[in-house]
């Protein structure tokens, strides 16, 4: 090969390798509409917020964000799509927080993926508690005689096997030694028809779907499972404030992307989300949700993640709690 043949192929290899570059540069992300899928039903709570943070994330992205619902398997179904999606940035997942710390307990293999090998965390978006409840026909009075009654043997429903409400429930109950039989139900809303009728004297279920019963009388509502207030319901005290700290339970719903997306992508994400949330509109539709909106990066939602892990996989196996099958 001659000199200048050699030059020519040399500086041809140069201009290659720089556009390669270029287009690998985070700056060109992103040039198409971005997935995020929500692995739980439309219309549920989980979905006002995807497509509330989707909207103001779109418009920060200058593309457009589409909402994918993929739901099944308690969350499994859509995150173990994103955990085997390229970590472009084009595809994320948001989902409830228990998907990834108690599922892994809950199905171990079955899951279909590694939450901590396949996923990185972006940022948390909301947090929430749970209220607990009992029927006037219970005749308990407090949050002492649900506990005194719970230790004896009691009976309650929640929103369907290792909800929000059946973790905080079995969490309480590991904390005081209670004897509790658990009556699961497909949501909150059958779950509250019963209480409401009298089938079941107590649950933990969420505060929206409660709330005006309990201004009405038709429940009393003794204990908020979260580390703060309700906004629907601030005169309910919290778990914490009636002397039972360890009982504390909130629960969040977190942003996630596959492993192997870059760092550049994950903190954009995090920025355009924490402005998304930041928005007036966006926190008006939270509260109503009885939902706080959450600033958290992905360092904070790491630690989140891997300290609901270690606490659900231990009342998980203490209370014996086993999977839908």
């Amino acid at each position: 090969m001659t000199q200048p043949s050699r030059r020519r192929l040399l500086a041809a290899a140069a201009l290659a390798l720089a556009a390669g570059a270029v287009q690998a540069q985070p700056q060109a992300w992103p040039s198409k509409p971005v997935t995020l899928i929500a692995p739980f039903p439309a219309g549920g709570p989980l979905d006002a917020v995807a497509r509330a943070v989707a909207e103001q994330l779109g418009a920060g992205l200058k593309q457009t964000v589409v909402v994918d619902n993929r739901a099944g398997a308690t969350g499994n179904i859509g995150a173990q799509a994103v955990a085997r999606a390229p970590g472009d940035g084009y595809t994320l997942l948001l989902t409830l927080d228990t998907s990834l710390t108690a599922n892994p307990a809950l199905y171990g293999k079955r899951m279909g993926f590694d939450v901590e090998r396949d996923l990185r965390p972006v940022a948390t978006t909301a947090s929430f508690s749970q209220m607990l409840v009992v029927t006037p026909a219970s005749g308990i009075q407090d949050f002492k005689g649900f506990i005194d009654q719970a230790r004896k043997g009691l009976n309650y429903g929640s929103a369907g096997n290792a909800s929000p409400g059946h973790l905080t429930m079995e969490a309480l109950g590991s904390l005081i030694h209670a004897q509790l039989n658990h009556v699961p139900y497909r949501g909150n809303a059958p779950a509250v028809t019963d209480l409401l009728g009298g089938q079941i004297p107590a649950g933990f279920v969420a505060i929206p779907s409660v709330a005006q019963h309990v201004s009405a009388g038709r429940l009393k509502a003794l204990a908020v499972s979260g580390s703060k207030r309700s906004p629907l319901a601030p005169q309910v005290p919290t778990v914490e404030e009636l002397g039972l700290a360890g009982a504390t339970t909130d629960f969040s719903f977190v942003l996630m992307a596959p492993k192997g997306t870059p760092d550049a992508i994950v903190k954009r994400l995090h920025e355009e989300t924490a402005r998304a949330l930041a928005q007036e509109g966006v926190a008006q539709r939270l509260r109503a949700l009885d939902m706080v909106p959450v600033n958290a990066g992905p360092e904070q939602t790491a630690t989140l993640l891997r300290e609901g892990r270690v606490r659900w996989t231990r009342v998980i196996q203490e209370r014996r709690i086993t999977a839908d099958q």
